[in-house]
């Protein structure tokens, strides 16, 4: 947020936003709820996830509770750990083992249990074979999936048949379990040309604020070098990028002038109450979560994979979340959270918010890691 009249000064000190002031939206929220499952949110998940609202809290209770299972059952299976997720069906959550042995103290601790044959550790080192090969542009990511116990290769439809193709999932296949999916397009990053009224720009991009942390943001690796500097809403200098990376990863740390400030919050956009961030406890695969962004602002969907590598245009980005949540350009940079937890910013995927699509996130603590970042948490 910029300081710069009293009366914006206590409105701001209202506004739930990140990183920069909201008050020029003329549309978000002004009081902050003291919990996240608001009525606007679940509106939200009832819209985008089809959900009732009564079935909306159970759910996102339900997450709450696998995401806290999930680190201790990972523990207690130990090397037959074969990856988790969250099925909502059942509202737990599942942990794959590769030994019998392992269940019931992985029951005990209240999530279900599949037996597999591969274990987290030899699908990751065949994900990380992959990771070592160039791939053609209609190979559109690869990720290891808990779910089929093997490493999925997404191909662009039209061009699953391509020389180029067949060969990138034939070395794929010789290097361990590899399923072949489909998807309808190539992933793309969400990164816009400069429009009024939008977050942030550096040079002719328009992007969206992640997270506040002490000291200024975190957002999309893409959006800004190192270096560049970065304009606020109003078009006054906000910042400096810090640090950067694109393509091999897509996070960067934005850092702020005086004058502005950051807050622990998202901007909800009118859609829903603007929400606190009240920490970074990663969600499984099968949770629901939402992003906001300067675009399409306000939109939910589910966690679809993990560590997934995206292969766009420019490079391929490593680690990545992917999401059934749709984005369109702009909203680069944004935030997703699951209830008031922060998990990533959005770096790109395919299709749009009015016929669907797939959206990748850089998961949040890696960034705070990489630059040595504390989260602003309410």
């Amino acid at each position: 947020m910029k300081h710069t009249t009293p009366l914006r000064a206590a409105v701001a000190a209202l506004l739930l936003t990140v990183g920069l002031g909201a008050a020029h939206t003329g549309v978000a929220s002004a009081v902050p709820l003291p919990e996240p499952a608001s009525a606007g949110l679940l509106d939200a998940m009832r819209r985008d996830l089809g959900l009732t609202a009564s079935q909306a809290e159970e759910r996102l209770s339900a997450e709450k509770a696998a995401a806290a299972v999930e680190k201790a059952a990972r523990q207690a299976a130990g090397g037959a750990y074969g990856g988790s997720w969250y099925e909502p069906s059942t509202g737990r959550l599942v942990v794959a083992v590769t030994d019998r042995a392992e269940e019931s103290e992985v029951r005990a601790l209240g999530a279900d249990t599949r037996l597999v044959r591969h274990s987290a550790t030899a699908l990751d080192r065949a994900k990380a074979r992959l990771d070592t090969l160039p791939a053609p542009t209609g190979v559109a990511g690869w990720h290891v999936d808990p779910r089929t116990n093997s490493v999925v290769v997404t191909v662009v439809r039209t061009e699953r048949e391509a020389p180029a193709v067949r060969a990138f999932v034939d070395q794929a296949r010789a290097g361990g379990p590899v399923t072949v999916a489909e998807t309808a397009q190539a992933p793309r990053t969400y990164a816009a040309g400069t429009v009024g009224g939008d977050p942030y720009y550096t040079g002719n991009v328009r992007c969206s604020i992640g997270f506040s942390v002490y000291g200024g943001f975190v957002t999309a690796g893409h959006c800004g070098q190192a270096g560049a500097a970065v304009r606020g809403w109003d078009g006054s200098a906000m910042g400096t990028f810090q640090g950067s990376s694109f393509p091999g990863n897509d996070y960067a740390y934005v850092g702020i002038h005086s004058g502005w400030w950051t807050v622990p919050v998202v901007l909800g956009w009118g859609t829903i109450p603007d929400q606190l961030v009240r920490g970074s406890a990663e969600a499984p695969v099968g949770a629901s979560i939402c992003r906001s962004g300067s675009t399409t602002h306000w939109h939910c969907g589910t966690v679809l994979a993990k560590n997934e590598t995206v292969n766009y245009s420019q490079g391929a980005v490593h680690q990545m979340t992917k999401t059934s949540v749709c984005a369109e350009g702009g909203d680069s940079g944004g935030s997703f959270l699951s209830g008031d937890q922060a998990q990533g910013v959005t770096s790109g995927g395919w299709g749009n918010c009015s016929s669907g699509g797939q959206t990748w996130f850089q998961p949040i603590n890696e960034i705070l890691g990489r630059y040595g970042l504390t989260l602003h948490t309410a």
